[in-house]
């Protein structure tokens, strides 16, 4: 790390490549730039870059490299793993100027975009050009396509369309010492030699810092339904994905359970967040269905669902359903679990979100195990589990009436992730390893995979400048 001499010649060389204006010491700005969504408490930077383009992000980079300084990466600051927080010295790197959509190219489905841009603008952008963007999550307003990219985001749609890396035609990224790859043909079908961009997706700026995409776009659904589903017990659960694959096909474009404890948590909120159903003991799913042929109408998918649903209840695995009769029914349903977890902050004193993966067929025990060791380890805690169970991804949030000491979270930590590691799953489902959850890493990946990750680290960052601390990186 540079001294405070060679950071002040470090900076007059920043502003003469960046700008006077992309370049801040103010304290406010590096306040803002301190923390991320995560809870971690970071460091205020050293100064806070705003670079517009490649080129600066490339010129900035190579500056720091060559006088040690390490960089924080930054877009929405929406991360909840801390991979965002900067760290004791650092200089952060936003990307909030390098937005915009650049170009829609109709005839290949694919929109070319700047890394800084929100993933509600490329869904607007893409909605506009009478196409769809499949990646949706509730921070969409916030979270940058930048970002996505490097936490290969999956949200509510990955049944249908997959997670982030299936959705990236594309990529231009700058390596830790100012040089710039960039794969931006957009081509489907590109065998020549390894395929770089797939190093960058997922490895949450620790390989490099991804400046723009290609992404790949989708027909717009000409027709829709939502049905919320009130399941006849935890391992109705997954006969209802089974069957919901089975039936409804490629049209299944959601999948969402929530447990008893989350649903009875969530609708006390109040009347913007009620349930459709009587209060229920077992848990409840969300279903949307996408009907792409223009000569398929939404009446033709409520139909399609209403058998799907009268079927289920004579298999007994359903005891109840609603079918929304308009769009603005079908926000609401939703509203109860894509806005809700806005609500944690007015629900608890203390609370800590988890997202995992468990393998789909020992969900339920996975998660009934996880149920008995937080009642008995913390019995005072409320345990809110709900998620994509239909790709294997649940969320789960622990929270508490008043303050509680670091320690109590520690043993909820060892419990969750001893969980997953026993049951064989991911200690991240989506939102990355970051800092918080480095240490767990462990339990999800082999000590060679561990290796080679830091062997991919040492060979593209080899000063270590980039993210340090971040994912596999070990600690300044």
């Amino acid at each position: 790390m540079p001294s405070d001499a060679a950071f002040s010649t470090l900076l007059d060389a920043l502003v003469d490549v960046l700008g006077p204006t992309a370049v801040s010491t103010d304290m406010p700005d590096r306040e803002r730039h301190a923390s991320d969504w995560s809870g971690l408490q970071g460091s205020r930077p050293r100064a806070v870059l705003r670079p517009r383009t490649t080129e600066q992000v490339s010129a900035a980079l190579r500056l720091c490299s060559a006088a040690g300084q390490p960089v924080v990466v930054q877009g929405g600051l929406t991360g909840l793993a801390g991979g965002a927080s900067a760290r004791e010295g650092e200089v952060a790197l936003s990307l909030d100027r390098m937005t915009g959509v650049e170009a829609i190219d109709q005839a290949a489905m694919a929109m070319t975009v700047k890394a800084g841009t929100t993933l509600a603008a490329v869904q607007a952008a893409a909605a506009d050009a009478g196409l769809f963007y499949a990646v949706d999550i509730g921070a969409r307003g916030s979270c940058t396509i930048g970002g996505t990219i490097a936490t290969n985001a999956g949200g509510i749609r990955v049944v249908r369309y997959g997670m982030t890396r299936l959705q990236v035609l594309g990529l231009e990224a700058v390596l830790a010492d100012g040089t710039v790859l960039s794969d931006m043909s957009g081509m489907l079908k590109n065998n020549t030699g390894f395929d770089l961009k797939q190093l960058f997706i997922g490895a949450e700026g620790a390989l490099g810092v991804v400046t723009r995409a290609v992404l790949r776009l989708q027909p717009a659904p000409r027709a829709r339904a939502t049905a919320w589903l009130a399941v006849a017990d935890d391992s109705s659960l997954i006969t209802a994905l089974s069957t919901a694959r089975q039936r409804l096909g490629s049209s299944l474009a959601a999948f969402e359970a929530m447990w008893p404890g989350y649903l009875s948590a969530i609708t006390a909120r109040g009347p913007h967040y009620r349930s459709p159903l009587a209060e229920s003991a077992t848990p409840a799913v969300l279903i949307d269905v996408f009907g792409d042929d223009p000569a398929v109408t939404d009446a033709d998918l409520r139909e399609r669902l209403e058998g799907f649903l009268a079927d289920a209840l004579e298999q007994g695995w359903l005891n109840d359903a609603v079918i929304a009769e308009s769009i603005d029914q079908s926000r609401r349903l939703w509203a109860i679990r894509d806005e809700a977890p806005a609500e944690y902050s007015t629900l608890f004193r203390s609370s800590k979100g988890y997202d995992v993966s468990i393998p789909i067929s020992r969900m339920i025990d996975a998660v009934r195990v996880l149920e008995t060791a937080l009642s008995g380890a913390v019995p005072e805690a409320a345990v809110l589990i709900y998620g994509h169970l239909g790709d294997a991804n649940i969320h789960v949030v622990v929270g508490f009436d008043a303050p509680v000491e670091k320690a109590v979270y520690e043993r909820v930590d060892g419990l969750l992730y001893g969980m997953v590691r026993d049951f064989s799953g991911s200690v991240s489902a989506e939102h990355g390893i970051g800092v918080l959850k480095r240490q767990w890493l462990g339990f999800t990946r082999s000590e060679a995979e561990i290796a080679t990750m830091l062997r991919l680290k040492s060979a593209l960052d080899p000063s270590g400048i980039l993210n340090p601390g971040r994912v596999v990186a070990s600690s300044r």
